[in-house]
């Protein structure tokens, strides 16, 4: 369980260290580009969950490559830490500089630097969201699937091992990545496949590729990654049924998994969360717990057979007003609402901020955790809903929370701990898609084991023996 100990308290004044490296700072990157000002660094001190805000010494805005390695060379002589930033979407605290040192913001890195179509691949700087990646594929029929709701940058996305609604069919952030580009703690530039190499598979060596997806910023950072990206689908369906409870919700989707049916996305939203989105994005819908689905095809028929049996199964499990659509525009509206879930839940308490967990189970397993959750949730007193991407066995909870009381504070920590306890006892994992961070370091142990958790210290030390990446995240110290 996270404790607000860790935290250090805030401070207006750039520490001392940091202060006189300024200069040299500004050697590198220009006058424009450090920023030390309070109101600036304010900004870079903490994500979109409920972490306080701890900001940074120094932000430092890098053009190029050449510019990170310079700067992280810096900070390692000096024993300075180094948080990378993409967009600050997180939900663990994974940007919380909460012993201080040097922000890289990473925007101005911003450019797909290749597009190989015929490969259906490319190459993003780390400045890149995935909706500007989509913008930029859009003449050529290709697109990015992984889509975690929020407009992430790619190597942030990267950097957490995301995933989001496409993944029961596309894949998550680790089957989409051939290549990294990433500078180490003494400033080395690492190509993890080699330099230019964009593979599909390989049996080269250790996946050195994998290690750093998911290692949120504490191996190193990533400043160029090579991605898979797809075709678009020619026609596309989407679907939206209703259900008299969660356990019939949840076995329908484990029924379509059994069934084989290639569903592009499946997600899930229980009564509070249809609620809060019904009341926030204006929807003519039950106040019910309901699937969300959508289904690609090479062709009309294909969706509509597609379609057809999910309806069936729906059916099956008592669904409640099973309806489609194959419009773009209602289809983009069904999304939006999916994607505003999280604002959805944080519009019901007005001055809160968000406490989202999350935890993956095997699917067989999933009807009883998410019932037991719910249970858990409505007899605690609290206010909170679940939606999940549950094709995958992956779901969250989100409490809109008043970080300052304390009471409230340890019903909600206790919520979650026995959520993760729960996901941890049928065989599942702690965090399916939003990372360690600060708030799950201690769940690591019980997952991995001692041993597992020893090797991925070891590999730390190694790789950054001056602890200066991203420190005191993922593992503890």
């Amino acid at each position: 369980m996270f404790s607000h100990n860790l935290l250090r308290s805030v401070s207006s004044a750039v520490c001392k260290k940091c202060e006189g490296l300024v200069p040299k700072f500004e050697a590198i990157f220009g006058n424009e580009y450090v920023k030390t000002t309070e109101s600036f660094r304010d900004h870079y001190g903490h994500d979109e969950g409920h972490f306080p805000n701890r900001p940074p010494d120094i932000v430092l805005m890098p053009g190029t490559v050449q510019e990170v390695s310079a700067a992280i060379r810096l900070c390692n002589e000096q024993r300075i830490p180094v948080i990378p930033y993409g967009t600050g979407t997180g939900l663990e605290g994974g940007v919380t500089a909460f012993k201080g040192g040097v922000c890289l913001d990473l925007k101005r890195m911003d450019q797909m630097t290749q597009l190989n179509e015929e490969d259906f691949d490319c190459v993003v700087q780390p400045g890149v969201t995935r909706k500007m990646l989509n913008e930029m594929l859009k003449n050529t029929g290709l697109w990015f699937t992984v889509d975690p709701g929020a407009d992430a940058s790619i190597c942030g996305m990267i950097a957490t091992q995301a995933s989001g609604t496409c993944s029961v069919r596309y894949g998550t952030m680790k089957s989409n990545v051939k290549n990294l580009e990433v500078v180490l703690a003494d400033g080395t530039i690492l190509y993890t496949r080699g330099k230019n190499r964009r593979p599909w598979k390989s049996s080269a060596g250790y996946n050195l590729t994998d290690l750093f997806i998911g290692s949120e910023g504490t191996l190193g950072v990533i400043t160029s990654a090579c991605v898979n990206v797809h075709p678009r689908p020619p026609a596309l369906s989407a679907a939206v049924c209703s259900f008299p409870d969660v356990a019939r919700a949840v076995e329908t989707v484990v029924n379509i998994r059994h069934m084989a049916l290639p569903i592009a996305r499946i997600e899930f939203l229980d009564e509070k969360q249809m609620q809060a989105c019904i009341a926030h994005s204006k929807l003519n819908m039950e106040e019910k717990p309901t699937l969300f689905m959508e289904f690609h095809g090479a062709n009309e028929r294909d969706v509509e057979e597609q379609t057809a049996l999910a309806e069936e199964l729906c059916i099956l499990n008592q669904g409640i007003r099973f309806e489609a659509a194959t419009d773009t525009v209602g289809m983009n509206q069904l999304w939006q609402a999916r994607h505003m879930a999280y604002y959805a839940t944080m519009s019901q308490r007005k001055g809160a901020r968000g406490f989202t967990t999350d935890v993956c189970v095997p699917l067989s397993q999933l009807p009883k955790v998410v019932t037991e959750t719910r249970k858990d949730i409505d007899a605690s007193g609290m206010y909170g809903t679940i939606v999940g991407h549950v094709g995958e066995g992956n779901f969250h909870c989100i409490f809109p929370v008043v970080e300052e009381d304390e009471k409230e504070m340890q019903i909600i920590w206790g919520l979650s701990d026995r959520l993760v306890k729960r996901a941890l006892a049928v065989g599942g994992t702690c965090t399916g898609e939003h990372g360690i961070g600060l708030g799950k370091i201690n769940y690591l142990k019980e997952e991995l084991g001692e041993e597992g958790v020893h090797l991925m210290k070891l590999l730390k030390k190694t790789l950054d023996p001056n602890n200066i990446l991203n420190p005191g995240k993922v593992l503890s110290e």
